[in-house]
């Protein structure tokens, strides 16, 4: 495998833990966050301790997704152009709209509070998320059209827990649901990254083991 062609895969590796290892790490430096209750882009807001390497990594993240573009379009255009076209633009935007724009444009502490900042932060986000919500898809017709069975079938059942984990952050600042178990903001949005996460992290993996 050429060298750089792995190290774009190793890229996208790296971004993906990162999120997340990040959204688990920093609340430590925050007295009051909550993982469960609050959002990670909360970690960036204007009043918090840790805004400075949460916004710095966001920058970072979404540059190395677009690092890994090349790889990921390079493997999958033989087996379908368009799809592998289309995967990469999601993911291009979900890097640009929910990673490189947070860095530049921060929610604030107050939910009330509403700033050009924050509105860009939401509609960048939330069409990022969006848009990447649909990356396991793509990746399962890929993969079964590529043969490989196993990573089609990881990439469906990603995408359902991801749907469901996406609906239900929605559906967690409503006011109706307040008092409930679906109100944990912060504990649906860990969990829809890391679905989403885990076609691309295989798909990336078996790519890397292809070539040693």
């Amino acid at each position: 495998m050429d060298k750089l062609f792995a190290l774009t895969w190793i890229a996208m590796l790296i971004a993906m833990f990162g999120d997340l290892f990040v959204s688990v790490v920093l609340p430590f430096g925050y007295p009051g966050y909550s993982r469960m209750k609050d959002s990670i882009s909360a970690l960036g807001n204007p009043e918090s301790p840790v805004r400075i390497p949460f916004n710095i990594w966001m920058l970072i993240e979404g540059i190395l997704f677009l690092v890994s573009l090349p790889a990921f379009f390079l493997y999958y255009r033989s087996i379908s152009m368009g799809l592998a076209i289309t995967a990469m633009v999601f993911i291009a935007v979900f890097a640009v709209g929910a990673c490189i724009l947070t860095c530049f444009f921060s929610v604030n502490k107050e939910r009330n509070i509403v700033t050009t900042a924050s509105k860009i932060h939401g509609i960048g986000s939330v069409t990022g998320f969006m848009l990447f919500l649909f990356v396991p898809v793509l990746l399962a017709i890929l993969s079964f059209k590529n043969g490989e069975i196993f990573l089609g079938v990881t990439s469906i059942i990603s995408f359902a827990l991801a749907l469901i984990t996406f609906v239900l952050f929605v559906m967690s600042d409503k006011p109706e649901f307040s008092k409930s178990f679906i109100a944990n903001e912060g504990l649906w949005q860990r969990l829809n990254l890391l679905f989403m996460y885990i076609p691309l992290f295989a798909a990336a993996t078996v790519r890397l083991t292809e070539g040693l």
